[in-house]
């Protein structure tokens, strides 16, 4: 059975981390909660956080994986670049929808997704840029319509 509370990774901006797990509603009141390995929950101000890294296991914390592109991503939605305050910089797939963009951040989909990073939360107040590189649609909306034609008369009507 599926656990509600996901693994993360949380990257503040004074270089520490911490890891934990999230409940799917993990804002409050500007602050993330977040329970710790030993059962404590955690609450942590988005003004401190770089970033959230949802992964598959902790193990891994180390390795963030690549952080942009080789080539134009095939997924459908946004292909953003977001350059954090601390000058670094990461490519990502955020949905192209408003109704799941919050005002406290963005969720992108990191460019390695077999890695141990599986999406990435980002505050605002860790930005300093952010700039939409494409908008990549579904390939059959970017197919002309075919122009009608009709049926062919086989026999002269008279």
């Amino acid at each position: 059975m599926p656990s509600t509370h996901k693994k993360v990774i949380v990257r503040k901006l004074s270089r520490d981390s911490l890891s934990g797990y999230v409940a799917p509603h993990f804002l409050v009141e500007g602050k993330l909660e977040l329970l710790n390995p030993a059962g404590k929950v955690v609450m942590i101000e988005l003004a401190e956080i770089k970033n959230v890294d949802f992964v598959r296991d902790f193990n891994e914390v180390a390795s963030t994986g690549r952080k942009t592109f080789t080539n134009r991503p095939r997924t459908e939605g946004l292909w953003v670049r977001l350059r954090f305050i601390d000058k670094d910089i990461v490519e990502g797939m955020m949905a192209n929808d408003l109704t799941q963009v919050v005002p406290e951040g963005y969720l992108i989909t990191p460019p390695d997704t077999r890695g141990n990073v599986q999406r990435i939360f980002v505050p605002r107040s860790s930005l300093e840029e952010m700039t939409v590189l494409a908008v990549i649609g579904r390939p059959e909306a970017r197919r002309k319509p075919v122009a009608e034609t009709g049926q062919e008369r086989l026999f002269s009507e008279q």
